[in-house]
């Protein structure tokens, strides 16, 4: 892919090192106890529930495919810097744009712990090409700057330094910030993101601390204080390594959200920072409500399996495989729950996911 970046306000490159992602706890005792990183090994008894389980055998429902790229597919970036006058605060974006000059749905990505805009590119590439305009958010306090210019022995303690309730919370805003920046370059005449979005289509994603923060935005109750982040632009949310509530009532804190919810994670998705077990991330999907809800576990997918490359202490080779799947399952949802395709719709319903999974990745669906 050529990148083309371009700045509205100066900014320095985000670092190519690679990116650990925030799995720490957040500590404020009023908001953020409720925020747990949990890893660990959940019985399939438990997991399973009472929800429908998709079998391996039979065809996909129709000839819909969600890793078809249309011809010609060039995809390019544009870099950019919303500034939040609110909060004094500048936000770097990467935004991927489809072929052609018609508006595109809007899918947001937020990175995780220590990580950049320019993360995760493939889902960025992969979206674009089928017709999205994905935007990567970068949140400064919780970027690359947090390690990449600390000593090496002192890094970690910088992680986990950066792994708290502040940055949780400049977080969850930077996302309306940036929402308000790109409905109103949408109608500036002469910008490059201009009549390129609609943003009447809005999708949300993130991995890790970016997960964290989806869920906030996207329907997750907090403390008694109902869905206080969450932005009602946004139609439906995809979380990479998913987080429920350390402590506290996980269903009421995920029973009353109300867009479709698709969720992935691992057998293996045990993060870098962290001291909880896998029953954190796979408690997420029991407690949300019925009625476009999604969950995969992909065999053997250790933390690194959402992002771009393997991370320091990776135990085990990466399957290509499991990039496969999160693009065909999470185009298939975009195409499902923010465009309404039908075809998009049985196939995810039905048989659709089996066929772009391995024998032992677990796939479920309310």
């Amino acid at each position: 892919m050529q990148g083309h970046p371009t700045t509205e306000l100066p900014v320095s490159c985000a670092s190519a090192a690679r990116p650990l992602d925030w799995r720490a706890r957040v500590l404020d005792p009023f908001l953020f106890r409720r925020l747990g990183f949990a890893l660990g090994v959940l019985s399939l008894a438990a997991f399973w529930g009472g929800a429908r389980t998709i079998g391996a055998e039979g065809p996909a429902a129709s000839a819909y495919d969600p890793l078809s790229v249309p011809a010609p597919a060039e995809v390019k970036y544009d870099d950019f810097t919303v500034r939040d006058q609110a909060r004094s605060r500048d936000i770097p974006i990467r935004a991927y744009l489809p072929p052609g000059a018609s508006p595109a749905p809007v899918v947001i990505f937020s990175h995780g712990l220590g990580g950049t805009r320019e993360g995760c590119a493939y889902l960025g590439r992969h979206w674009a090409a089928r017709g999205y305009a994905a935007v990567v958010i970068q949140h400064p306090g919780s970027d690359d700057s947090v390690w990449k210019d600390a000593p090496l022995m002192e890094r970690m303690a910088a992680m986990k330094g950066a792994a708290s309730a502040a940055n949780f919370l400049l977080r969850v805003k930077d996302v309306p910030a940036v929402l308000d920046q790109l409905e109103a370059w949408n109608r500036t005449e002469g910008h490059k993101l201009f009549r390129r979005l609609d943003t009447s289509i809005i999708g949300m994603s993130g991995h890790s601390f970016g997960a964290v923060t989806t869920q906030a935005v996207s329907g997750q109750s907090f403390a008694g204080r109902g869905a206080v982040y969450a932005d009602q632009r946004i139609k439906a949310a995809i979380a990479f390594s998913p987080s429920s509530p350390r402590l506290g009532d996980a269903a009421a804190a995920f029973g009353s959200v109300k867009i479709p919810w698709m969720l992935m994670t691992g057998t293996k998705d045990v993060a870098v920072i962290g001291d909880a077990d896998a029953a954190s991330r796979l408690n997420v999907f029991p407690n949300l409500p019925a009625g476009r809800k999604y969950e995969l576990v992909l065999y053997d997918a250790e933390h690194s399996a959402f992002a771009d490359r393997a991370l320091p202490g990776d135990s085990k080779a990466r399957n290509p495989n499991h990039h496969r799947a999160v693009l065909a399952l999470s185009t298939a949802f975009w195409d499902a729950c923010l465009r309404g395709d039908a075809a998009a719709r049985s196939w995810l319903d039905g048989d659709g996911p089996r066929s772009v999974l391995e024998e032992k990745d677990r796939w479920q669906r309310k």
